[in-house]
């Protein structure tokens, strides 16, 4: 009986910059798809646990785009990011943060 083995697969230290770039994007891609699935998590939830929301993501993809020469307005990011016009997204899945949320925020968000 012939064995049938799987190929073996490169280790990423000799992955090229363009096979590194696009798994880059695929996993990026996968995650904004993760959140948007997911919207019962609120910004905040992520800002406290995770130091980094849906709005943070839109604010670096734009960062990215501007670097390379592309305008891009804030609005335009939030939507790729949402999936949806942002203020639909919050009147459709933002809930109000309570007091112990907020405070955490306050404690721990980025400071400038």
């Amino acid at each position: 009986m012939t064995q049938i083995t799987e190929p073996k697969a490169r280790p990423m230290s000799q992955t090229s910059e363009p096979s590194r770039t696009e798994l880059e994007a695929a996993a990026f891609r996968r995650l904004v798809e993760h959140l948007r699935n997911r919207s019962d998590v609120q910004n905040i939830d992520l800002m406290n646990l995770a130091g980094f929301c849906r709005n943070c993501l839109s604010n670096w993809y734009r960062e990215a785009a501007e670097t390379r020469g592309l305008a891009m307005t804030k609005e335009e990011s939030r939507e790729l990011i949402y999936g949806m016009p942002y203020a639909e997204w919050q009147a459709r899945h933002q809930s109000e943060a309570g007091a112990e949320k907020l405070a955490a925020f306050e404690k721990n968000r980025p400071r400038p």
